[in-house]
């Protein structure tokens, strides 16, 4: 009873967080679309990882390069505002490249120019969406409004690869973009039609000139002089480095031995894992301490990406898949849910775009390595005349797509031994005893 008296006062009073939430919601749904069709049409036409990868790379580089500046705007701005013209500035990105496809004119490098520009808009994007949820929504609820926000992403994990696999056969790609136009144009109508408290702006002092760089490194001041947080954001660092080898090579290990309808199937049964995830902790809330959970979930995500570099089986990628992605919102929600109830709310923006800065380029880096390791080292080794097909081979098998399986395999080892290490410090176990709630 008192659980659902909970979840009453939860839904009451954060009707603009609601809507919002929505709206985030629809758009990734659609962006999810075109994120899809475009890597099965680049990959198809081109066969190669390497060029799979760079479109990912390019969608990231310009948000890394950014997210400081991003962050004091973000803190300095109304945050309602960053969310509307970032949204409407990806958006007209989308309809750049269906206008080109629907030419005949398309490039590999207009793909490169639009997801950078996309990834500029996200700079701003994310970190304003995400501090605007500290005023959106009471402290004591913030681990069930992070559960909500995983929720959205993972209901376009789940639709998105389903939805686009029977689009292409129909509307084909062009029609995947200005379906994805249009959910742009529902995020800032649901955006348009609310408005968010007053937040004290970042502080500038009358005896200095106001200084973007200075405020931007305030944020990695701010995370660096509380050894917890610092901790947690190698956490995070672990996580986006085996996440970003995933994204580049997940598709061409399983379409080395499956169809495109498999993939398609497998990554919404991920979506469907991450939504399970979603609900439970949107309606559980987490362990006290909450840091627990990161821990626990974290090592059952290594586990996850472990499995898949084992057997090529369609079963079992599928129940490693759901797993993996199952850990995701919790770990990623407990963390912001501490950040959000120990980072003070005027710092915030900045403090977000930090941590997405130092993250993200953690992924790129996966990218640049993922082609070429899979494409020169492990995939020859691991050939049916390869170097370890007489040993590590007899075990995972040889083949196409073995180079990678054990290229997961060498990666998950050392990420679970590094993690095991970081949460033996107890400055981070402590985290939550140690810094004072802000909110």
């Amino acid at each position: 009873m008192r659980s659902l008296k909970n979840l009453r006062s939860f839904t009451t009073g954060i009707g603009v967080f609601l809507v919002v939430w929505f709206g985030q919601m629809i758009s990734l749904i659609g962006s999810g679309l075109t994120n899809f069709a475009l890597g099965v049409w680049v990959y198809q036409r081109t066969g190669s990882v390497t060029q799979f990868s760079l479109i990912l790379l390019f969608a990231l580089l310009p948000n890394i390069l950014i997210s400081p500046v991003a962050g004091a705007i973000v803190d300095r701005w109304n945050r309602r505002w960053c969310m509307i013209l970032s949204d409407s500035g990806a958006g007209m990105t989308t309809v750049a490249i269906a206008l080109l496809l629907a030419t005949g004119s398309l490039q590999i490098w207009h793909i490169y120019l639009a997801v950078s520009l996309s990834s500029i808009c996200k700079a701003f994007q994310l970190p304003a969406y995400t501090a605007s949820t500290s005023s959106l929504v009471p402290k004591e609820f913030l681990p069930r409004a992070s559960g909500m926000v995983q929720s959205a992403e993972a209901c376009a994990q789940l639709i998105s690869p389903l939805l686009a696999g029977v689009l292409l056969g129909t509307i084909e790609l062009q029609g995947i973009i200005l379906i994805d136009f249009a959910t742009f144009l529902f995020a800032v109508t649901t955006l348009l039609l609310v408005r968010f408290p007053n937040v004290k702006t970042a502080t500038v002092f009358q005896d200095e000139k106001p200084s973007l760089w200075r405020e931007a490194i305030e944020g990695w001041t701010y995370i660096y002089t509380r050894p917890g947080l610092f901790a947690l954001l190698i956490v995070f660092a672990i996580n986006n480095v085996a996440l970003g080898m995933i994204e580049v090579l997940f598709t061409p290990l399983v379409l080395s031995f499956s169809s495109v309808t498999v993939l398609g199937t497998i990554q919404s049964l991920g979506g469907a894992g991450m939504l399970v995830g979603s609900v439970v902790m949107s309606v559980w809330g987490g362990p006290r301490p909450l840091i627990r959970g990161v821990f626990g979930f974290t090592f059952l995500s290594q586990l996850c990406i472990l499995t898949l570099g084992l057997r090529t089986d369609t079963a079992l990628f599928a129940l490693a898949n759901f797993l993996f992605f199952l850990s995701l919102p919790f770990i990623n929600g407990w963390c912001d849910a501490i950040l959000l109830r120990k980072v003070a709310p005027d710092i915030q923006g900045r403090v977000f775009a930090t941590i997405n800065m130092i993250c993200f380029s953690c992924i790129p880096l996966a990218y640049a390595m993922a082609g070429p390791l899979a494409e020169r080292i492990f995939e020859p080794l691991m050939a049916a005349d390869g170097l370890l097909a007489g040993s590590i081979g007899q075990i995972i098998g040889v083949g196409p797509g073995r180079g990678i399986g054990l290229l997961f395999i060498t990666m998950e080892i050392l990420a679970i031994l590094v993690t095991v290490a970081i949460y033996r410090y107890p400055r981070l176990r402590f985290v939550e005893d140690e810094l004072p709630d802000v909110i």
